[in-house]
C-alpha cells in the first residue's frame, strides 16, 4: 500500500460483533459511529449485550437500520443502574447529538406561563417564560404567547389586576389608560384597598386552577344587589365582567369535565413526515395547542411518540397525564421517568371510547390537517428553491440561505442582522443579531457594517467546523445592496479563504419600487427577473424579513440604551436597589447629586452600599 493511502476503517454487522465480547446484560445507551467518528444513533437497552447482539446479526433489519449498521465503524457505551436512568439520558444525547437515524424533535421551545407575582402588596399579573425563579404563582403552560395574551387581557377586563411594572406601579400620581377603559382597579393611586385588590387576586388565581363556576355565581349575585340597590353603573360594570368571563372560556372551546390536567398527544404520519399535535388541558380548560414536526428518519409511529415525549419533557415538567394516539414501545418505563422527574405519579393512556378518546380525535384530526397544510408548503418551497437555482446558476437548490441586513440610525445604535431560511421556511431559531462594535467605523458605513458582521460570522463557522461536517455553512448568501456590497463581500470572503460560498446582491431598482429590483454577481452583468415571476416574490419575502429583524433588533437596542441609567454601572447595584434608589430620589441625576447621609436614609441601601454608590458618582464628577 502507498506510504499516503488512506486506511478506510471496517463497517458493518462484524465490527458490532466484536463488541460483544466486552459486554454484559447491564441497562445502559449505546451510540454507533461512522468512520468519521460522527454519531450514527443513540439507543438505551435493559441489557446491553442482548441488544447490540440483535444489530450484529447480518440479516433481518429494516431498510433504515440496515443503512445504519452497513455504516457503523465503532461504538460507545455506557452503563446505568436502571433501564429509567437509560431512557433518560438516550433522550438527552439524542437531544445533544441529533444524529441522523434518531426521531429529533426539531422545535422544542419553552411554553409562556401567567404569573402572579408575590412580592408587592398589589401583585402584577404578567406573561413568564423561563426558569421559575421569581416568587409568585404560575399557570401553564400555555401554547403560545398569544394564548397567554388573550387570557390575560380577559383576566384584565374580569378581575382588574395590573401588569404595570413595579418601578411604574411605584412612580405614578395618578391612574393610567388602562384604568380608564376598566382594564386595571388603579391600585397604585389608592383607588382600591390593598384587602379587596387581594381578594380580586384570589379569584383570578381560582379562575386559572379551574373554579370559574363559583366565581361566576358570585359575581351574578353582587350584580343583582347592586342593581336592587339602584347601583346601575357598578352593576353594569359587574356584568361586563360576567361578559368578559364568558368570553375566555368559550374563546377556550374544548373545556373537558373528566380531564383536569393532562396533555392531548395525537401523531399522524404521511409520506415519511409526522406531525405531533399537543392540547395542553389545565385545571379543566384548553390552554392552547401546538403543532410539531419532529424527523422521523424512517421510524414507526411507536417509536416517532416515545422519542417525542422523552425529549419533548427532557426540559419541561409532565402533567398528570399524557393521553395518547398510540401506544409505545416503552409506556411503563416512560411513566416511571417522568412520575420521577415530576415527584408524583404521572399516567400515560391510550384511551378507545369516551371524553378522553374524543380528546385524542381531536387532537389527530389536527395533526392530519397541519401535516397536510405543512406538506403542501414544503412543495412549494421545494419549487421556489429549485426555481432559485436556476434563475443564480447555481449548482443544486440550496437547503440553507442566509440573507444580511443593518438597520441603524444616522450610524447609532447599529445592528446587523441575519436571517436563516430552507426547504420548510424560515428558520427562526438560526436567526442571528450582531451588534456592530467596531470603534473605526464610520457612523452610517454600510460596507464596514457588512465586513464586521461577515467576518464574525465566518471566522466563527471556521473555528466551530472547519471540515464543515454540520449544517450550519450555508449554500447562499442574499446581501442588500449592488455591485458595490458585492465587491465588498467578495474581498471580505477572499481574506477569510471562503471561496465557494455564492453570493448574490439584491438591490432596489428604477425609483426603488419593489418589483423592479436588480441581482448582482461576482464578475456577472446585473440582471432582473420577470415582474410576475414567483422567485422574485419569494426573494422579496427573504430581503423583507432579514430587513424586519434587523430594524426590530436596532430598536430593542435604541430602547435598552434609552432606557439605562448612569445606575446601571454602579458596582452592586441592581433591579431592587435602582428601583429603591429611583422611587427615592425621582431621577438617576438626583442619586448622583445626593449627600451620603441621604443615601444612607434610602431603604435597602447599607452604609457601605451607599459610600460606593457616592464614591463611584463623586470620583466620574
Amino acid at each position: 500500500m502507498p506510504e499516503n493511502a488512506t486506511k478506510i476503517a471496517p463497517t458493518g454487522h462484524k465490527v458490532i460483533q466484536s463488541y460483544l465480547r466486552v459486554l454484559d446484560n447491564s441497562p445502559g445507551v449505546y451510540r454507533m459511529l461512522d468512520g468519521q467518528s460522527r454519531v450514527l444513533y443513540v439507543g438505551k437497552a435493559r441489557a446491553l449485550k442482548k441488544r447490540v447482539s440483535s444489530y450484529a446479526k447480518p440479516t433481518g433489519h429494516d431498510p433504515r437500520i440496515a443503512r445504519m449498521i452497513r455504516e457503523t465503524a465503532s461504538m460507545m457505551f455506557l452503563t446505568t443502574r436502571t433501564e429509567t436512568e437509560a431512557l433518560l439520558l438516550e433522550q438527552n444525547l439524542i437531544k445533544q447529538l441529533k444524529p441522523r437515524y434518531n426521531v429529533l424533535l426539531r422545535d422544542d421551545k419553552s411554553f409562556p406561563n401567567i404569573l402572579v407575582s408575590a412580592e408587592h402588596a398589589f401583585p402584577q399579573i404578567k406573561k413568564h417564560r423561563g426558569a421559575k425563579k421569581e416568587k409568585g404563582a404560575y399557570f401553564g403552560p400555555f401554547a403560545s404567547a398569544g394564548a397567554v395574551n388573550r387570557t390575560l387581557n380577559q383576566l384584565q377586563k374580569v378581575f382588574l389586576l395590573r401588569n404595570c411594572s413595579d418601578a411604574i406601579f411605584d412612580s405614578r400620581t395618578r391612574p393610567c389608560l388602562l384604568y380608564q377603559i376598566k382594564r386595571c382597579s388603579g391600585p397604585c393611586v389608592g383607588y382600591i384597598s390593598e384587602q379587596d385588590y387581594k381578594a380580586a387576586v384570589a379569584d383570578a388565581e381560582s379562575f386559572l386552577t379551574g373554579s370559574s363556576t363559583k366565581i361566576q355565581e358570585t359575581l351574578a349575585r353582587d350584580m343583582a344587589e347592586a342593581s336592587e340597590a339602584m347601583e346601575f353603573e357598578r352593576a353594569a360594570a359587574l356584568r361586563d365582567r360576567i361578559r368578559a368571563l364568558t368570553n375566555v372560556q368559550s374563546a377556550q372551546g374544548i373545556n373537558p369535565k373528566g380531564v383536569t390536567e393532562a396533555d392531548i398527544i395525537a401523531l399522524h404520519m404521511e409520506g415519511g413526515q409526522a406531525c405531533v399535535q399537543v392540547f395542553f388541558i389545565r385545571a379543566n380548560q384548553n390552554w392552547g395547542n401546538r403543532d410539531f414536526y419532529p424527523r422521523v428518519a424512517g421510524a414507526g409511529a411507536p417509536e416517532v411518540l416515545e422519542a417525542f415525549i422523552g425529549q419533548f419533557y427532557d426540559s419541561k415538567e409532565p402533567p398528570r397525564q399524557l393521553i395518547l394516539s398510540h401506544g409505545i414501545e416503552n409506556q411503563d418505563l416512560m411513566a416511571e421517568a417522568l412520575s420521577g422527574k415530576l415527584g408524583r405519579k404521572v399516567d400515560i393512556l391510550v384511551p378507545q371510547r369516551g371524553e378522553k378518546a374524543a380528546l385524542v380525535d381531536s387532537a389527530a384530526r389536527n395533526a392530519r390537517e397541519s401535516l397536510a397544510r405543512k406538506m403542501a408548503e414544503t412543495a412549494t418551497q421545494t419549487r421556489l428553491l429549485t426555481g432559485l437555482a436556476e434563475a443564480f446558476d447555481l449548482d443544486a437548490p440550496p437547503k440553507r440561505i442566509e440573507v444580511y441586513d443593518n438597520s441603524h440610525i444616522q450610524g447609532t445604535n447599529a445592528v446587523g442582522g441575519m436571517i436563516v431560511a430552507g426547504p420548510d421556511g424560515f428558520m427562526k431559531s438560526q436567526y442571528r443579531k450582531f451588534n456592530i462594535k467596531g470603534t473605526e467605523i464610520t457612523p452610517g458605513d454600510d460596507f464596514g457594517m457588512m465586513k464586521e458582521v461577515l467576518t464574525r460570522r465566518f471566522q466563527r463557522l471556521l473555528k466551530e467546523d472547519p471540515d464543515r461536517k454540520s449544517d450550519a455553512w450555508p449554500d447562499l448568501l442574499l446581501i442588500d445592496g449592488g455591485a458595490g456590497q458585492i465587491s465588498a463581500v467578495a474581498e471580505i470572503m477572499g481574506d477569510l479563504g471562503v471561496d465557494d460560498v455564492p453570493f448574490i446582491g439584491v438591490a432596489k431598482g428604477v425609483d426603488r419600487d419593489a418589483g423592479k429590483e436588480e441581482f448582482h454577481r461576482r464578475g456577472a452583468r446585473p440582471f432582473a427577473l420577470k415582474h410576475n415571476d414567483p422567485v422574485l416574490y419569494f426573494v422579496q419575502r427573504l430581503r423583507d424579513e432579514a430587513h424586519r429583524f434587523a430594524i426590530g433588533a436596532h430598536r430593542q437596542k435604541r430602547a435598552k440604551a434609552v432606557s439605562a441609567t448612569p445606575l446601571d454601572d454602579v458596582p452592586g447595584v441592581g433591579a431592587t436597589r435602582k428601583r429603591a434608589l429611583l422611587s427615592h430620589f425621582g431621577s438617576a441625576k438626583a442619586v448622583a447629586r445626593a449627600d451620603l447621609s441621604d443615601l444612607k436614609a434610602v431603604e435597602g441601601i447599607s452604609g457601605t452600599m451607599a459610600e460606593t454608590i457616592y464614591d463611584f458618582f463623586h470620583e466620574r464628577g
